[in-house]
């Protein structure tokens, strides 16, 4: 299969793209590079040392003999170019990984707010609108998250996969109708991928695309079997407020020595999913696509689910490192159940990582490992969600 990669210099876009051409597909690579930009903007690096991505895909070419290729390309601002790529490779299928990734980030500042918007929204329908008018039969693997669902609100009952069947009253009685499962984003960020399934509702209304929409949990780990074959080819491990999810802060915290910081209560349920699994996830995916004329294939891509301050205390009780309590930037309620319907990847043969199982492993082969790469200034989360909201950098310890 011939597979163009949107946004594949990037956490989950790297490790997918190495996993696809280990398996024997043809992958290019288009990014605009923007994420190692906004390294150099909040002035932190990966605590993994990620390379040059001509260097990486060298190193590729020479441990494995296959190429992967690449192209520079802002899928926002260059939608002639993509249009003309799409026209000239003529790819089987796109994974769509191409949009800024952090909530917190997109709640930095204003400047950072309307970038996400542009960036994401921008992106995400000129892929569409790029295969619509070449008029290839392309399936679109997009990346989602499952913060679409928002937090809390549906109660202990499970969210499901994409979709809620709803009773419409009528004159003549109730009829069933299947919505999509109603939006409830709880950041500029989320607000995008929200923004995306209705883009996907449309086109695949309109123009059949073939689209399978993934509402991803956070993921956590660096490595897949691909990446640990050569230090070069490493994966990124973002530990600062903005990029680094909590379970990766946790653990470079405690590779250091460092008070895990745990936001609020710590009641926030969330859904979590290994690198390994992730990847493995989108090649399930490509692999059974819908239909044209399909609605778009949903999946909740999520393996576990753990309270915050529960996972703080599994990784205290392994390391010894204490727990402090900050208070909580983001607007969300203090406690949340989480209970998420993962059936279809599991059906189609996933077999999860489990976190109790991998997070020795993290900390010892990365955290501890890449300690001395950690800048400790950059740990504690700055983005607030609203004016007047601030984050004390003192650490209430328990």
């Amino acid at each position: 299969m011939k597979v163009l990669v949107l946004g594949g210099d990037g956490f989950c876009g790297w490790p997918t793209s190495l996993h696809l051409s280990d398996i024997g597909h043809d992958v290019t690579i288009v990014d605009n590079l923007s994420r190692r930009a906004i390294d150099i903007e909040l002035e932190v690096e990966s605590l993994t040392p990620i390379r040059p991505i001509g260097e990486r895909l060298a190193v590729w070419r020479e441990l494995t003999g296959k190429e992967i290729g690449f192209v520079r390309l802002d899928l926002a601002e260059e939608y002639d170019r993509f249009e003309a790529l799409l026209r000239d490779l003529q790819p089987d299928a796109i994974v769509h990984f191409g949009e800024q990734r952090a909530a917190p980030y997109s709640m930095r500042n204003i400047a950072a707010k309307r970038y996400t918007v542009d960036n994401n929204v921008r992106g995400t329908h000129n892929v569409l609108a790029a295969i619509a008018e070449t008029g290839q039969d392309i399936a679109l693997v997009h990346l989602g998250t499952m913060g679409v669902y928002g937090y809390g609100w549906s109660g202990s009952a499970p969210i499901p996969e994409g979709y809620l069947t709803v009773k419409v009253p009528t004159p003549d009685g109730e009829i069933d109708r299947e919505i999509l499962h109603p939006a409830n984003p709880g950041s500029v960020y989320h607000l995008t991928k929200t923004l995306d399934q209705l883009l996907f509702a449309f086109y695949t209304s309109n123009d059949q695309i073939r689209i399978t929409d993934l509402h991803q949990g956070i993921v956590w780990g660096t490595q897949t079997p691909q990446t640990v074959r050569d230090e070069r080819l490493i994966n990124r491990f973002d530990y600062d407020g903005d990029y680094g999810t909590v379970l990766n802060r946790f653990l470079m915290q405690a590779a250091i020595g460092h008070p895990l910081t745990v936001h609020g209560t710590g009641g926030q349920t969330r859904a979590f999913i290994h690198i390994r699994d992730t990847v493995r996830c989108i090649q399930i995916a490509l692999e059974n696509p819908p239909t044209r004329g399909e609605k778009p294939k949903v999946f909740n891509q999520v393996t576990e689910t753990y309270r915050v301050r529960d996972l703080a205390a599994l990784i205290s009780s392994m390391t010894g490192v204490s727990v402090a309590n900050l208070p909580n930037p983001r607007r969300e309620a203090v406690e949340n159940e989480l209970n998420v319907s993962r059936e279809q990847f599991l059906a189609l043969g996933l077999n999860p990582t489990i976190l109790s199982e991998g997070l020795l492993e993290e900390i010892r082969n990365i955290a501890e490992k890449y300690r001395d790469r950690a800048d400790t200034t950059k740990i504690i989360a700055r983005s607030t969600w609203r004016k007047g909201m601030e984050t004390s950098p003192d650490l209430v310890q328990s």
